[in-house]
C-alpha cells in the first residue's frame, strides 16, 4: 500500500474529483439523484484516499514532503510536475477533504435557485481539485494552475446561483483575484531568471519549489527580493484577503449561495496564507523580513477594522464575511512575526477558522431558507423555535470569540503571543505594540458576536415568524454536514497538539529560512 500511495496517492487526491465530473458529463441532466450520488461518491473516494495518506504519513517526518511525484511536464521552461506532503499541507488537504462532502451532503436537499443540479456540483468537484492541487503542488507553474482553477468554479457558483446583487459580487471577485495572480505570476518568472545557485553562483532557471527554497534568494538583491515579495503579497493578500484589499470578500460572501460561503471561507481563503508559508517567505527571505512590520501593521488595521465593521452590520451573513477579515487578520499577524510558533500558531489558525467560519455560514444559510431573510432585526427566538440550531449557533459564536476549550481559542492566543518575541532583527517594540491592539480585537469580537446570538437566539420569535411552518429545527442531511465540524472544534479546543505537532517540524524549517 505504502508503494502505491507513494506513485499513485497524491495523483489519486488530486485529479478523482475531475474523474467524476467526465462520469457526470456523460449523464443526462434530468438524472438530479444520479448527479448528487455521484458526486458525494467521487468527493468520499478523494477522502478515503486522503484517509489512507494521512494513516500512512511519517509524522516523525513532517518537516520533509512525502508521497513525492516528480515528472517531466513542460521542458521548454524546465517546469515539472512535481507534487508533495509535509507536515504545513497536510492538515489543509484534510481540511478540504473533509469540507467538500460535507457540503455535497447538505446541497442534498439545498440546491438553490435556479436549479441545474448538474452544473452545480460539476463546479464543486472542480473546485475541489483546484484547491486540493494548490496545497500539494511544488512547482510555482503547478501552483499557479491550480491556484487559478478555483477563480471559475467560484465565479460562476456566485454569478448564477449566488443573490440579487451576484452579478456585482462574481465581477468584483473576479478582477480582485485577477489583478493579484498577474503581479504574482511576474515575480514567479523573475525568480525564474534572478535566483542562482548557492555553489556555482549561475541561474538555476527553475520554477521548482524545493530548489528555490534550498538557494533561499540568493543572486536576487535585497531591493529585487522586496519588489518581488510585493508582487506574491498582493497575489496571496488578495487571496486572504489582507486590509484593504479585502472588499471583496463581504460581497462575495453575501451574495454566494450557501455552499459557496462555506467553501470560500473553510478553504479558499487559506490559499493565501498558505502561499506566504509555503512560497513567497521561503524562496525570499530577504524580502519577507523587509514585509513584515508592514504585514504585521495591516494585519492589525484588519482585526479592529472588521470587528468595527462587523458592530455595524444589520444582515447576519455580512457580519461574518466581515469577522472572516477580522479573523484572518490574527493569522496574517502570526506569520508576520517569521518565527516557528507564530508560523505554526498560523496553520492552527486557518483550520480553526475554517472548521468555525464554515460552521456559522452552514447555519446562515440554513436560517435564511427557513426565515426567507437574514436581516437580524427581523430574527429572534431561535431556541424557541429551533432549539436544537440555536444552541449549534451558540457553540460557534463561543468558539469564534475564542472561548478556551474550543478551537477559537488556539486560533487567536498563540497567533497574538507570537507577536511578543518577532523574529531576531525586527522590531520588537512595533510587534508587542500590535500585540496589545490585536487582543483589543479579541473584545470587538466578544461584542459582535454576543450581539449577534442575543439577537438571533434570545427572546421569543417576531410575530411574521411567530407560527410558520417553515421554521423547523436541525434536518437530517443538516445533522451529517455539521456533527463532524462541531466535534473537531470541541476536540481541538482541548488537544491543540494534533495540529501543532502535525505543523511544527515543517514550520520550523521556513522559519530558520528567514531566520527565525
Amino acid at each position: 500500500m505504502k508503494e502505491f500511495l507513494n506513485d499513485w496517492g497524491l495523483i489519486l487526491v488530486t485529479f478523482l474529483p475531475l474523474v467524476g465530473v467526465a462520469v457526470m458529463l456523460c449523464v443526462p441532466k434530468e438524472s438530479e439523484g444520479t448527479h448528487k450520488l455521484l458526486a458525494l461518491l467521487t468527493s468520499l473516494g478523494a477522502a478515503l484516499v486522503g484517509v489512507l495518506l494521512l494513516i500512512n504519513f511519517n509524522y516523525d517526518r513532517a518537516g520533509i514532503l512525502q508521497f513525492r511525484v516528480n515528472h517531466s511536464w513542460i521542458d521548454q521552461i524546465n517546469s515539472r510536475f512535481i507534487m508533495g506532503l509535509d507536515g504545513l499541507s497536510l492538515p489543509l488537504l484534510a481540511l478540504t477533504l473533509l469540507i467538500v462532502p460535507l457540503v455535497i451532503i447538505y446541497s442534498w436537499n439545498h440546491v438553490p435557485e435556479p436549479g441545474n443540479v448538474k452544473a452545480f456540483f460539476i463546479l464543486m468537484l472542480i473546485l475541489e481539485t483546484g484547491m486540493i492541487g494548490s496545497f500539494l503542488a511544488e512547482d510555482l507553474i503547478l501552483f499557479f494552475v491550480f491556484f487559478e482553477v478555483v477563480l471559475l468554479p467560484m465565479y460562476f457558483l456566485i454569478g448564477v446561483w449566488g443573490g440579487p446583487e451576484r452579478k456585482y459580487a462574481s465581477i468584483k471577485f473576479f478582477i480582485y483575484t485577477l489583478l493579484g495572480s498577474s503581479l504574482m505570476i511576474v515575480s514567479f518568472v523573475a525568480i525564474y531568471f534572478l535566483v542562482k545557485d548557492p555553489v556555482t553562483g549561475e541561474a538555476i532557471k527553475t520554477f521548482s519549489i524545493p530548489q528555490l527554497k534550498a538557494a533561499g534568494g540568493e543572486g536576487v538583491a535585497r531591493t529585487a527580493q522586496i519588489v518581488l515579495f510585493g508582487g506574491m503579497f498582493m497575489g496571496f493578500g488578495i487571496k486572504v484577503p489582507m486590509f484593504p484589499f479585502h472588499t471583496w470578500l463581504p460581497d462575495a460572501h453575501t451574495q454566494a449561495p450557501t455552499q459557496g460561503s462555506v467553501i470560500l471561507a473553510a478553504v479558499l481563503l487559506k490559499l493565501g496564507t498558505y502561499g506566504f508559508l509555503r512560497i513567497a517567505i521561503p524562496i525570499l527571505p530577504d524580502g519577507a523580513r523587509q514585509w513584515a512590520p508592514a504585514i504585521g501593521i495591516l494585519a492589525v488595521i484588519g482585526i479592529i477594522y472588521g470587528a468595527l465593521c462587523c458592530l455595524a452590520q444589520t444582515d447576519m451573513k455580512r457580519l461574518i464575511a466581515f469577522s472572516s477579515v477580522s479573523h484572518m487578520g490574527f493569522t496574517m499577524l502570526a506569520i508576520s512575526t517569521m518565527t516557528t510558533f507564530g508560523f505554526n500558531a498560523a496553520v492552527f489558525g486557518m483550520v480553526a477558522h475554517g472548521l468555525i467560519t464554515g460552521m456559522l455560514f452552514f447555519i446562515a444559510g440554513s436560517v435564511k431558507e427557513r426565515y426567507h431573510t437574514l436581516e437580524i432585526k427581523r430574527l429572534g427566538g431561535l431556541l424557541i423555535s429551533a432549539p436544537k440550531m440555536g444552541w449549534i449557533l451558540g457553540l460557534c459564536t463561543m468558539a469564534s470569540l475564542g472561548l478556551p476549550g474550543l478551537a477559537g481559542f488556539w486560533g487567536e492566543f498563540p497567533a497574538i503571543l507570537s507577536a511578543y518575541e518577532p523574529a531576531i532583527g525586527l522590531n520588537v517594540a512595533l510587534f508587542r505594540t500590535l500585540m496589545v491592539l490585536a487582543a483589543l480585537g479579541t473584545v470587538l469580537a466578544a461584542g459582535y458576536l454576543l450581539w449577534l446570538y442575543q439577537r438571533t437566539a434570545f427572546g421569543t420569535p417576531k410575530e411574521e415568524f411567530a407560527n410558520d411552518p417553515n421554521i423547523v429545527d436541525v434536518q437530517t442531511t443538516e445533522w451529517i454536514a455539521w456533527t463532524p465540524l462541531v466535534v473537531l472544534i470541541i476536540v481541538l479546543g482541548f488537544v491543540p497538539a494534533i495540529i501543532f505537532n502535525v505543523t511544527e517540524p515543517a514550520v520550523a524549517i521556513i522559519a530558520k529560512s528567514v531566520g527565525g
